[in-house]
């Protein structure tokens, strides 16, 4: 099965979560999981990155840290996604040596270009539909999809409200990734290993 989801955690993480992972994981259509929690300590993140990083390893899945590239080569994962302001690209890229480093670049073509003139292993664009997760994120434009894909050799991702229904329309344009959190981690209708079988 080709690994395509790029999937991120919820906002919180419970006791119950770790189970839920292992059961989506072991689908197999996720390449990456980016642990993003915007409201807790480094010190607990350090120790959730460590139970989580044990459960992707396992499935072959890259474990990606959100925001702080320090917390990143703290935790041993295997990357660290940053934000536009999360720290200046080239240095951060210095210190993260030979890991993953992704770049936010919401409809930006300059800030595409700078992220490929900083090395980074991949770029994420967004959002392209309503997002539960970011309700006022900055929207990204289908055009610039379509000219990242042509323009930029690297590998892009596509984040923002994307479920089981618009998904295939932006594989066709370019992404190689889809990002996705609430669909999983909050669907009204499906338990998270059901909800992960949507995406083939």
């Amino acid at each position: 099965m080709r690994k395509f989801v790029y999937l991120i955690s919820p906002s919180k993480i419970n006791e119950g979560f770790y189970l839920k992972l292992e059961k989506v994981l072991s689908f197999g259509n996720t390449a990456f999981f980016q642990l993003r929690l915007k409201k807790t300590s480094k010190k607990s993140i350090l120790q959730i990155a460590k139970r989580i990083k044990k459960i992707t390893k396992k499935y072959k899945v890259k474990f990606i840290l959100n925001d702080d590239h320090i917390l990143a080569l703290k935790a041993n994962a295997d990357g660290c996604h940053l934000g536009q302001g999360d720290g200046l690209l080239k240095l951060v890229r210095k210190k993260m040596k030979k890991k993953i480093l992704g770049v936010t670049c919401h409809n930006s073509k300059i800030f595409a270009i700078e992220a490929v003139q900083a090395k980074a292993n991949y770029l994420a664009f967004g959002s392209f539909y309503k997002s539960k997760l970011k309700p006022k994120a900055i929207r990204a434009k289908i055009n610039t999809l379509k000219w990242a894909y042509k323009n930029i050799k690297k590998p892009i991702v596509v984040i923002g409200g994307i479920n089981n229904k618009n998904y295939k329309k932006l594989i066709k344009l370019g992404a190689k990734y889809i990002a996705i959190s609430s669909f999983i981690w909050d669907n009204p209708k499906l338990k998270p290993e059901f909800a992960i079988k949507k995406f083939k």
